[in-house]
């Protein structure tokens, strides 16, 4: 696992020299492919080395880091073509990158929540730097103070535990069985905020809206599985008072769930609606790992994956409509297929993926965790029924939407799909709905 991290920690004096910018991320597609060939079995930690290791959720979740990363170079292509800091944007995304690799594939919680905090900081100056309106700088304090507030009771836990037990290897932690329910919350509280859960989501959308689509690429991505993560990680040896409390959880987030999907129908801002749909969907997710069985783990980490290629792919497709128009309001982006065709099929791809329809690993996620669910209370089953509905609702809103009516009569000049934009949104779509043929392996071991 060191090799991979040296090889990023070399490519850094790679961003300060000129003409570099797409040999970055030709190295970093690379990394990917060497990555993928390293062994990994389901449930041992593999590939020890001196602080780190990967199993399986590691491995899926770096995977996905590496990949994002590299697909947010190809889509920042206006800073290389108006030169606007783009040494220093390399070398943000490539400081986030390592400190997301360090963060999946650490084995002392200390160290993870470290690093779990370090990505919030180029995360902050993506936002800052490269975003849009003058909000901007109130969005990114509302990211940090969410996001701070959140962990500190988190890292007093980790002290508890360092005082208590000499050690915060994740691996010895799982022999123990803590019932301490002030332990509990603390513990547990920066991971909700962060994936996000309802009633402390607000974060979430602000960001969104005011970020660069490579800051938005890397939310959607990768920032809100930090907080699935650090949930399937620390729960292990909270079982006990996890099984008490988990149907406060579960009612929140269900009925946000439902709430979060119902308030998609009244954006009109295209990013706003992504951004809220994910709340929606991590929602699930949160349910799922709360629920404690086989199902709900494994379809947590599936629904995790498909939500990040997904969701960062319709930020994508949101900012190539923005880079035409220069705005992301839903009446002026009205009518897109009179004018980019092709595109409207690239939108019904992801759009479908994203309302879980076949054969994408969303799809995958989703019937495995209301089949957790389920099997937890069969109440749950209405509350399923209604974001399932919704969730297919607000897509096909947003699709007929961008795509269909009167076109904004305000248009002087207009152009195409370039190739660049077409590969980008290939390379979210093909691995979203390709990986669902081997995910047999992650169920069955």
């Amino acid at each position: 696992m060191m090799k991979f991290l040296f090889y990023m920690v070399f490519m850094i004096p790679l961003c300060f020299m000129s003409k570099m910018f797409w040999l970055v991320q030709m190295l970093l597609l690379f990394l990917m492919f060497i990555f993928m060939n390293i062994y990994v079995s389901c449930f041992n930690l593999n590939n020890l080395s001196y602080f780190f290791s990967c199993d399986m959720i590691s491995f899926g979740l770096i995977l996905l880091s590496i990949w994002i990363c590299s697909l947010m170079i190809m889509s920042s292509e206006n800073l290389f073509k108006m030169n606007y800091y783009i040494h220093f944007f390399l070398l943000n995304i490539l400081i986030l990158l390592i400190l997301l690799y360090l963060t999946f594939s650490v084995m002392n919680l200390f160290l993870f929540y470290l690093f779990f905090e370090g990505s919030l900081i180029p995360t902050l100056f993506l936002i800052i730097g490269w975003g849009y309106q003058p909000e901007r700088i109130q969005s990114g304090m509302y990211l940090m103070f969410y996001t701070l507030f959140a962990s500190l009771p988190l890292l007093m836990g980790l002290l508890y535990l360092y005082l208590d037990f000499y050690s915060l290897m994740i691996y010895f932690l799982k022999f123990f069985n803590l019932n301490f329910m002030l332990l509990y919350f603390c513990m547990v509280l920066a991971f909700l905020v962060k994936m996000p859960m309802y009633f402390v989501h607000l974060w979430l959308p602000k960001a969104h809206v005011e970020a660069p689509v490579s800051g938005s690429m890397i939310l959607a991505g990768i920032m809100l599985k930090l907080g699935g993560y650090g949930l399937l990680r620390v729960l292990i040896f909270l079982q006990e008072v996890n099984m008490k409390l988990n149907y406060f959880w579960l009612i929140i987030s269900l009925m946000g769930g439902f709430y979060v999907s119902l308030k998609c129908f009244c954006q009109v801002d295209i990013k706003s609606l992504i951004a809220y749909s994910s709340v929606s969907h991590m929602s699930i997710v949160i349910s799922g790992i709360m629920v404690m069985n086989y199902w709900g783990y494994f379809g947590s980490y599936i629904m995790m994956i498909g939500h990040g290629l997904c969701s960062s792919g319709m930020f994508c497709l949101a900012n190539i409509n923005y880079e035409r128009l220069m705005s992301r309001s839903l009446f002026i982006n009205s009518g897109m297929m009179n004018f980019m065709p092709s595109m409207s099929l690239w939108w019904f791809l992801l759009l479908s993926s994203n309302m879980s329809a076949p054969p994408s690993l969303n799809l995958l996620g989703e019937i495995s965790l209301i089949n957790s669910l389920i099997s937890w209370s069969w109440l749950s089953m209405f509350m399923l029924i209604l974001i399932s509905f919704f969730s297919a609702g607000y897509s096909l809103y947003l699709y007929s939407y961008v795509q269909h009516g009167n076109f904004y009569y305000g248009l002087y000049s207009f152009y195409s799909g370039v190739s660049r934009e077409y590969l980008l949104l290939m390379l979210h779509w093909l691995p979203l709905n390709l990986m669902i043929l081997s995910v047999d392996y992650l169920m069955i071991n």
